[in-house]
């Protein structure tokens, strides 16, 4: 029986005819070999399966010759545990088994860089793997937003649903993409992490990436680009659909070396290294983008010489501020920096981070995570493991990812909803557009000519005779113009639209006001739309709305005061007809009777005519308020109907979208 240990692997060898049972104790070993006789009459060679279940014994049947090469193998693989076979040499046989605690069997496989069709068989084969197999299946629960971040994008939601027909598609396109990658993320499991690995060439990303892994998964070295496609490492099993989410194909999905403590610390990470983001190659640019708009987390690898690269803090982390607490920042290579310099390269970096706008999570306030270390030498992996592992076990990553994509969507749109001053249609507004309407169809000119036309009834009515035959001989030479200014001159016309027009201008300007550009255009152009056609319907408004058809109304005394109007020109003809037959001798002499009949009834005639006069300027001046009253009433409401009424709907919509967006924000409904 041979016997393999940490301290020994060759010293001591015995080849016993029976079957040992497999077991770990204090890092120690136990490989259990047949005698060469029963291996060569089993017909077992090197690449015999173990077929092993739970506690039962492991045979492993080989030649003589391959036990001595199996103990060099184990001898270089203590000695080196990430070693990984160059391409065409065959993987060696590993006997070191290990048992996790439930005593399910681990054949310590690990993943390599191989052929293309060997990667993508084994990938298949590890997803088929049962649970005791390779890394331990997490079940793929569905994501699940709380009821703030469900109610921010239900927001954002109706504000791209309302602003469709106001904004442009390019305006709402990154709304739109937040609003189709959180539903397509909260279909996936929310029991894993996609974490991205990110950085410049030359900065040792992959070898980070290898780091974490435990296993050389990607490949390093001093060409460049190295990393040509991403490349995705999980932790556990039920992350495909996540992985094929990043559009990552098998041959490019491996497994970590199986600990089970590391599996349990990073349980539920998926690890992606990506290409170089400043890679001369543009494809690779592109995947780098495309896979950042995806993960839930960035860890961003630096090294002492382009930390404060322009590239990357204009480029990435100057946009991506917002997303500072689902950012790692690593400083990596750390090893080349001698004394305090490292200390002093990463305080340079947290201020250059601070510049950027990057919150920073120092002393327990929320932002990024930034640490040095150096995957080469392995200073700082495990604090970069533990902290992982913390985040990961959080389980809100994608929440808080979907959170700040909607928070920097939402900065985006600012301009296009949000206005630091006071919108909307004021009443003082609304009366000076009334007011320049009805001075458009002339209502002060319409309400005065009521006026007089009361008048003139009123003096017709109460005036005395030779009066009113004066005026009638008056009016036959200068045949009166009607109750209403005749408006239908050319030059009346002009400036009655003229005027229409500046009263649009100047309410669509109020209206607009203080809103963002789109909005402001959207109600100038339904101010002018109702416009069109409005001096013409404040034309026919103005025949219909004018004086009513017939004589002004009479009030009580009219009948009283032509009554005594009447008796005053009686008292004259009776007067004058009594003075006649005194001349004629009919009746007998006597002049004061019929002079004072006669001087009262001249007396009295103007008498009454002035104080009807003085009694039909109150009436004559209601009439005229009336008549001006429904003229303005009736301008008002076509303007109100054709310009306001449309504008008044941009502005509730505007509203509207600015409640959506004060949600979508989380300042509140009530926000302006």
């Amino acid at each position: 029986m041979t016997a393999v240990t940490d301290q020994d692997h060759t010293d001591h060898t015995d080849h016993t005819d029976h079957t040992n049972h497999v077991s770990h104790t204090n890092h120690t070993d136990h490989a259990d070999h047949k005698t060469a006789g029963e291996g060569e009459g089993d017909g077992a060679g090197a690449g015999a399966e173990l077929n092993v279940e739970g506690g039962d014994q492991a045979q492993d049947r080989r030649g003589p010759e391959d036990v001595g090469m199996e103990e060099v193998a184990m001898t270089e693989s203590h000695a080196n545990p990430a070693r990984v076979p160059e391409a065409g040499e065959d993987a060696p046989s590993r006997p070191d088994s290990r048992t996790d605690s439930a005593g399910a069997w681990d054949d310590g496989l690990i993943a390599r860089r191989v052929s293309e069709a060997a990667a993508a068989e084994q990938a298949a084969v590890m997803d088929k793997r049962p649970g005791g197999g390779g890394p331990a299946s997490l079940p793929s629960t569905p994501l699940a937003y709380d009821g703030a971040l469900r109610s921010r994008l239900d927001a954002l939601r109706e504000l791209v649903g309302l602003s469709r027909t106001r904004l442009d598609s390019r305006t709402l396109a990154q709304a739109g993409r937040v609003l189709d990658e959180a539903a397509a993320r909260r279909r996936l499991s929310g029991q894993h992490t996609v974490v991205a690995i990110a950085g410049a060439t030359g900065s040792g990303k992959s070898q980070l990436f290898n780091a974490l892994a435990g296993v050389t998964i990607s490949e390093t070295g001093v060409r460049r680009p190295t990393t040509s496609a991403p490349i995705v490492c999980s932790w556990s099993d039920g992350a495909s659909s996540l992985i094929d989410r990043l559009g990552i194909p098998g041959r490019l999905r491996r497994r970590p070396v199986q600990s089970a403590d590391a599996e349990a610390q990073l349980r539920g990470l998926v690890l992606v290294d990506l290409p170089d983001h400043d890679s001369a190659a543009v494809q690779h640019r592109e995947q780098v983008d495309r896979v950042l708009g995806l993960v839930d987390a960035v860890i961003w690898v630096v090294d002492p010489e382009k930390y404060a690269d322009a590239v990357l803090h204009e480029r990435y982390l100057r946009p991506m501020a917002g997303h500072a607490e689902v950012m790692f920042v690593v400083l990596n290579q750390v090893d080349r920096l001698p004394g305090e310099a490292a200390h002093l390269v990463l305080d340079d970096l947290r201020r250059l981070l601070d510049e950027d706008g990057v919150a920073l999570g120092e002393y327990g306030e929320p932002g990024a995570t930034v640490l040095a270390l150096s995957a080469l030498t392995g200073d700082g992996i495990g604090e970069l493991r533990e902290l992982l592992g913390q985040f990961v076990a959080e389980r809100g990553a994608a929440a808080r990812r979907i959170s700040a994509d909607v928070d920097v969507a939402a900065w985006r749109l600012r301009s296009v909803y949000a206005t630091g001053r006071r919108t909307g249609l004021s009443e003082e507004a609304r009366d000076e557009f009334a007011a320049l309407l009805a001075d458009a169809v002339g209502a002060t000119a319409a309400g005065e000519a009521a006026e007089r036309a009361w008048l003139r009834h009123a003096g017709r009515a109460c005036g005395t005779p030779w009066l009113r035959l004066w005026r009638w001989h008056q009016d036959r030479r200068d045949p009166p113009t009607g109750r209403l200014p005749v408006r239908a001159q050319a030059d009346e016309e002009a400036t009655a639209r003229q005027r229409v027009e500046q009263a649009v201008r100047t309410v669509s300007e109020r209206a607009s006001a203080g809103l963002p550009t789109p909005w402001a255009q959207a109600v100038r152009e339904a101010a002018v739309r109702g416009a069109q056609g409005l001096p013409e319907a404040l034309d026919e408004l103005a025949e219909r709305a004018g004086l009513p058809p017939g004589r002004p109304p009479r009030p009580g005394w009219w009948p009283v005061a032509v009554l005594a109007q009447a008796s005053m020109t009686l008292l004259q003809a009776v007067g004058g007809l009594w003075l006649v037959g005194q001349i004629v001798g009919v009746m007998a002499p006597n002049l004061g009777v019929p002079v004072l009949l006669m001087v009262a009834g001249i007396i009295g005639g103007p008498l009454v005519e002035w104080s009807c006069r003085l009694a039909a300027r109150g009436p004559a001046r209601r009439y005229g308020q009336d008549a001006e009253r429904r003229l303005r009433e009736a301008a008002a409401g076509c303007g109100r109907a054709r310009v306001l009424d449309p504008v008044a709907a941009e502005l509730l919509r505007y509203r509207e979208v600015r409640e959506q967006y004060a949600r979508v924000t989380g300042v509140g409904a009530g926000a302006r």
